[in-house]
C-alpha cells in the first residue's frame, strides 16, 4: 500500500530493455535513474533499514511524557519493558518484551521539517546540500561489501524512493521488489519465474545479442557511467533469472513454522521476514518500508489501530528471527523516520505536526549494545535535555558495525573528494 506525505532510451539501452523484458524483469525504476543519472572490525555482515515514512510521533511510541502537561502528553500510557527502567507505549507490546534485544536512541535532532530533506539526511547521515546528492546507506554497503553472484546486494521492499546512489552512480542501485510479499508464498518478483512462453534458450539468445552489441561498441560502453551501470545490472538479472537460489530466497512458503509463526500476516511484517530470507541468502542490505505516519490529524486512533500494532508485529518478529537464525550479532538493523511530531497537540485536528528537533532511532544487532537508552529528551518531548544525538553520529555507528570507516573518501565522477559521512562519531555506548 502507498501511502502519500502531505508534501527517450538509445538504442543500445533499448536492447537491453528487450533482453530483460522478455524474460519477464522489469529494471524499469533502474534506467528511470539511469535515465536521469542517477540510480575494522564490525561485526554486521549485512543490514537492515527500516524506513518509518513520514515521521513517527516520538512522545506516543518510544519516548512518552507521561508527566507532559494535557497540551502535549497524548492519549497512550507507558508500559514497561522486559529491560529494568525501560517503558515504552502501551500499544508496542511485543516490542516491549525483547527490548533487551534493541537500543533506543531518544533526543535526536535536526532541523529538516521537510519529509524530502529529512529523508536525505537520516537515510544518508549527510544534511543535504544544494551542490551535491549523497549516496543512501544502501549504495555504500553495496559498494563496500561484496554479496553473492545470484542476488543483488542491495534491494528494497518495495521501493527506494529517488537518487538513492547519489554522486555514486547507478551500479550501486537498490533491486526494487516493487511489491510486498503475502504470508506462505514465493513472491511474484519479474524476471524470477518465465512467462508467456518464454525459455531459458529465449533469455540466452537475447543475453547473447546484448553481448556482441558490447563487443562492437565496448569502448564507449566503458566510458560511459550510465551505461556501465545498466552492465551490471543486465549480467545480474540474468543470473537471478538462472538462479533457484535467487528464488527461494524470495519465496516465504519454504520459511518453518518456527520462525513465521513470529511475524503477523501484514504487509510489513511478512516484508520484515522476507528481510530475514535475503540477509541468510547472502544479500548485503535490504530496505524495509512501513508509510503513513504522516499524523498531522487523527493521530492516535491511527496509530493504535494500524501503524503501532503492523511496527509492534514486524519489528518484534525481525529481531526475534534474526536472533533465532543466529543472525542478529552479524546483522546491523537501523529504524528510523524522517523526524519527529511536535510534542504539542494540534488540538484542530486531533493531531501532530512535522518536528525535527527531537526524535528517536532504533539499533539492533551487529554487536551493537541493546538493552539501553541512550539520550534524553526535556520533560515536554521538546529537544534533547542535555546530549544532542546527531543523524551523523547515527550514520557513523551503524557504519562502524558493518567495519566501514565512515571517513573514507570517494570521489564524484568531477573528481571531488567527499567522505562518506563528513561529521560525527560512533555512540560509543552502542560499539564501546
Amino acid at each position: 500500500m502507498k501511502y502519500l506525505n502531505c508534501d527517450g532510451i538509445p538504442r543500445r539501452d533499448f536492447l537491453r530493455v528487450g533482453a530483460l523484458a522478455g524474460m519477464g524483469l522489469s529494471l524499469s525504476n533502474y534506467l528511470s535513474l539511469a535515465g536521469t543519472g542517477g540510480v575494522s572490525g564490525g561485526k554486521a555482515k549485512a543490514a537492515i533499514f527500516v524506513r518509518l515514512g513520514g515521521g513517527p510521533s516520538h512522545m506516543d511510541t518510544f519516548d512518552l511524557k507521561p508527566g507532559a502537561p494535557s497540551t502535549h502528553r497524548g492519549e497512550f500510557n507507558e508500559i514497561p519493558t522486559n529491560v529494568p527502567g525501560i517503558r515504552i507505549s502501551e500499544h508496542l507490546p511485543k516490542l516491549a518484551k525483547c527490548a533487551d534485544k534493541y537500543a533506543i536512541l531518544r533526543g535526536v535532532s535536526h532541523t529538516l521539517a521537510a519529509h524530502e530533506l529529512g529523508s536525505l539526511y537520516m537515510g544518508s547521515g549527510n544534511r543535504p546540500i544544494p551542490s551535491l546528492s549523497f549516496p543512501t546507506y544502501g549504495a555504500v554497503i553495496s559498494k563496500e561489501l561484496s554479496g553473492v553472484p545470484e542476488l543483488p546486494s542491495f534491494v528494497a521492499i518495495p521501493q527506494q524512493g529517488a537518487n538513492p546512489t547519489g554522486y555514486l552512480g547507478v551500479e550501486y542501485g537498490p533491486f526494487e521488489t516493487g511489491a510486498t510479499p503475502q504470508p506462505g508464498k514465493p513472491m511474484e518478483i519479474r524476471g524470477l519465474s518465465l512467462k508467456n512462453g518464454v525459455t531459458l534458450e529465449d533469455v540466452d539468445r537475447r543475453q547473447d545479442l546484448v553481448k556482441r552489441y558490447d563487443t562492437a561498441f565496448g569502448d564507449f560502453a566503458k566510458e560511459d557511467k550510465v551505461l556501465a551501470g545498466m552492465d551490471q545490472f543486465g549480467q545480474k538479472a540474468y543470473q537471478m533469472m538462472r538462479s533457484s537460489k535467487a528464488r527461494e530466497a524470495f519465496d516465504l512458503s519454504r520459511e518453518s513454522m518456527s520462525i513465521s509463526g513470529l511475524f503477523g500476516k501484514d504487509q510489513f511484517s511478512q516484508s520484515c521476514l522476507l528481510a530475514t530470507r535475503l540477509v541468510e541468502s547472502g544479500v548485503r542490505f535490504i530496505t524495509v518500508n512501513l508509510g503513513g505516519w504522516d499524523t498531522h490529524s487523527n493521530n492516535w486512533a491511527t496509530l493504535k489501530t494500524r501503524l503501532c500494532p503492523q511496527l509492534d508485529a514486524g519489528l518484534s518478529g525481525l529481531f526475534l528471527a534474526l536472533e533465532q537464525k543466529g543472525m542478529l550479532d552479524s546483522t546491523a538493523v537501523f529504524v528510523t523516520g524522517e523526524f519527529g511530531r511536535t510534542p504539542k497537540i494540534n488540538t484542530s485536528r486531533g493531531g501532530r505536526d512535522h518536528y525535527p528537533r527531537a526524535m528517536f532511532c532504533l539499533l539492533a544487532g551487529g554487536g551493537m549494545k541493546g538493552g539501553q537508552v541512550i539520550g534524553e529528551s526535556d520533560a515536554k518531548g521538546e529537544g534533547p535535555k542535555d546530549r544532542v544525538i546527531t543523524p551523523d553520529e547515527v550514520a557513523a555507528t551503524f557504519y562502524r558495525t558493518l567495519g566501514i570507516d565512515h571517513r573514507k573518501e570517494y570521489h564524484t565522477p568531477s573528481g571531488r573528494p567527499v567522505m562518506i559521512v563528513r561529521y560525527g562519531e560512533p555512540i560509543k555506548e552502542l560499539i564501546g
